[in-house]
């Protein structure tokens, strides 16, 4: 299985500093984005999360102290993991960035090779802690995977994924709390059913961002699939404010429910990513 490259935010407005960190991080398998100015940095962690933010303290337009400020009291980007970069070393200072959740400080001139160490240091923790969808609370990453794995080594399983499609157009139209307050809501709603149609082992878990994976006995799949499709489908008006449930324009991008089956008996599965397409393969 390939691993996603993990995503490095700089926001920094020395561009010498900038060019040879974007360089170097490059070179050892990081994706890299950069920005010179602290709004520009915010909105792109909110719009695009990063695996990391190294933020620099004097930037053009806001200290690196109100962008980190902001970054952790926003639902979406409170975890992201943040490492100060700064000329500054006296220890009240140091001590302010720390208070406000940074995961590190390192100060200039820096050595790039430690700072490497620190950055991979960060995205372990935050690996470590990154268990469970932010969200939907619902176990997400490698827990399922997990999960994933010791089921395919039984004789007879079965899979259901339920994706809530077109989140990121209503996003873009209502905002990012009732993108959250729709996913949310669905993930409760699949767990509810779970419960009730489920098994004792049955589990629930993200698959990604906006598909849910559901692993339960072949003789319960279909009709949790049935349920969970009706409940969904018929919840999905009321997630829009009435004045838009009926205009044309949100009916053609409205949220749409698909799922599907994947058992034992549909293929032989030679990896977890080979079964993974596969399952996703099946909604509809």
């Amino acid at each position: 299985m390939v691993e996603a490259k993990k995503k490095i935010l700089i926001i920094e407005d020395d561009v010498d500093v900038v060019d040879m960190l974007n360089a170097y991080f490059r070179i050892q398998g990081y994706e890299v984005v950069t920005f010179n100015w602290g709004e520009d940095g915010i909105r792109a962690c909110q719009n695009a999360r990063p695996d990391i933010v190294i933020l620099d303290i004097h930037l053009p337009d806001i200290d690196g102290y109100e962008v980190a400020r902001r970054l952790r009291s926003n639902r979406r980007t409170s975890d992201i993991p943040i490492v100060f970069l700064t000329e500054k070393r006296n220890r009240s200072e140091r001590l302010q960035g720390l208070e406000l959740g940074a995961d590190d400080y390192i100060s200039k001139p820096f050595d790039v090779q430690e700072l490497l160490l620190r950055i991979r240091n960060a995205l372990l923790r935050a690996e470590q802690d990154s268990l469970t969808n932010p969200v939907s609370g619902l176990p997400d990453g490698r827990l399922v995977d997990e999960r994933i794995l010791e089921c395919m080594q039984k004789s007879s399983w079965s899979m259901l994924v339920v994706s809530l499609d077109r989140l990121d157009i209503f996003r873009e139209s209502y905002g990012f709390v009732a993108s959250d307050d729709v996913l949310r809501a669905t993930s409760l709603m699949v767990h509810n059913t779970l419960k009730e149609l489920g098994g004792p082992d049955d589990f629930l878990g993200h698959l990604g961002a906006t598909d849910f994976v559901l692993i339960t006995g072949p003789e319960r799949v279909v009709r949790l699939n049935e349920r969970v499709r009706s409940r969904l489908e018929q919840s999905l008006d009321y997630f829009y404010p009435i004045k838009d449930r009926d205009k044309a324009e949100t009916r053609s991008k409205r949220l749409v429910i698909k799922a599907g089956i994947l058992q034992s008996g549909d293929g032989n599965f030679t990896s977890l990513d080979d079964l993974k397409i596969s399952l996703l393969r099946k909604k509809r």
